[in-house]
């Protein structure tokens, strides 16, 4: 695979709060480019509430490329299932006198319609965590606590 790069954009608006935007990530139909209101959060002096930060940004990082990377092994592995959700949260601690993003649980939940597919689920979930790239870039540790449903 060749080299790929994301841009991003972040510019300062008021307080403690900024827009960031990617050029990539401009509609077609439009000139307006698909922007995220970011802000110091709510735990930090100052913080805003209610807007996207940077540690929910990193933890929706961690949880989409799970949920991507499922959806590709899934896709590779004929395997058939109804829905997928996953829950994450990550956390901020002291580490050293420095503020660290510890860990990131996720929660992920597979739904199927046979019973007998539960195992097969199970390996499809540990093989998209480990695949996942996001989780191999960074640090923290990844904890996983997946469920699978069997939906009539």
């Amino acid at each position: 695979m060749d080299k790929h790069e994301y841009n991003v954009n972040i510019s300062w608006t008021q307080d403690r709060k900024g827009m960031m935007c990617s050029p990539e990530l401009m509609s077609a139909e439009s000139t307006k480019t698909n922007c995220i209101e970011v802000a110091t959060p709510p735990q930090f002096d100052k913080g805003i509430p209610n807007i996207w930060s940077p540690e929910h940004l990193f933890t929706a990082a961690v949880s989409s490329c799970l949920m991507t990377t499922f959806l590709a092994v899934s896709e590779y592995s004929k395997f058939e299932f109804i829905s997928f959700k996953c829950g994450s949260k990550g956390i901020l601690d002291k580490v050293d006198g420095k503020f660290v993003m510890t860990e990131v649980l996720l929660y992920p939940e597979v739904f199927i319609s046979d019973e007998s597919q539960r195992e097969r689920a199970l390996k499809i979930l540990e093989k998209s965590e480990k695949a996942c790239l996001i989780s191999n870039s960074i640090t923290s540790k990844i904890t996983m606590e997946p469920k699978i449903t069997v939906q009539n």
